[in-house]
């Protein structure tokens, strides 16, 4: 499977490391791009940078020679995490003035998977009408709403319980998360 991990300005960059750090490399053909203040964002929450797996391909934010920028070769699927409502925004209104928003659009446009993963709080009405926009146009909006069933016991376990459902809709197999009432190994 081609994806693209897209991650904006919002806070959680620990919920892209996530992602990232279980997302096989040798599996999948793993896409990255960072919005310009996203890069903020990893030197503030992630003090030893962001991990990449060995064979992911980073792109330029500005670069629209990535090759998932055009409908002829879209990925299979693009999660943005964490999304800015900006962003989200911008995508839900088609603009499309850098790579990762061009990349959304063209998902949306190819009727692929695109996953959004807001961490905003509380939301206003105008948020709520892009994410209607969106949900209209095929995309999944997976707000960033950690479970508490489980009991985690570390950051990393309360951000999993979201990564794992974002690989749920990716359709990639996860072990980090216990389904509801399914005891753990």
């Amino acid at each position: 499977m081609k994806i693209l991990v897209a991650m904006t300005g919002a806070s959680g960059a620990l919920y892209a490391q996530r992602l990232l750090d279980n997302l096989d490399g040798d599996a999948h053909e793993i896409h990255v791009v960072q919005s310009s203040y996203a890069r903020a964002v990893i030197e503030q929450e992630l003090p030893g940078g962001l991990r990449l797996p060995q064979s992911a391909q980073v792109h330029s934010v500005k670069s629209m020679n990535a090759p998932f920028a055009s409908g002829s070769n879209p990925l299979d699927a693009m999660v943005v995490i964490p999304c800015t409502m900006g962003t989200l925004g911008r995508i839900a209104h088609g603009f499309s003035e850098d790579v990762l928003l061009r990349a959304a659009d063209v998902m949306l446009k190819e009727r692929k998977k695109l996953i959004l993963v807001p961490r905003e709080t509380p939301l206003n009405l105008v948020h709520i009408k892009n994410i209607e926009l969106l949900v209209l146009a095929g995309s999944i909006v997976l707000p960033a709403n950690p479970s508490f069933y489980t009991l985690p016991t570390t950051i990393e376990q309360v951000v999993d319980t979201v990564v794992a459902r974002v690989l749920d809709h990716l359709g990639v197999p996860q072990t980090i998360m216990p389904r509801w009432q399914e005891e753990r190994e």
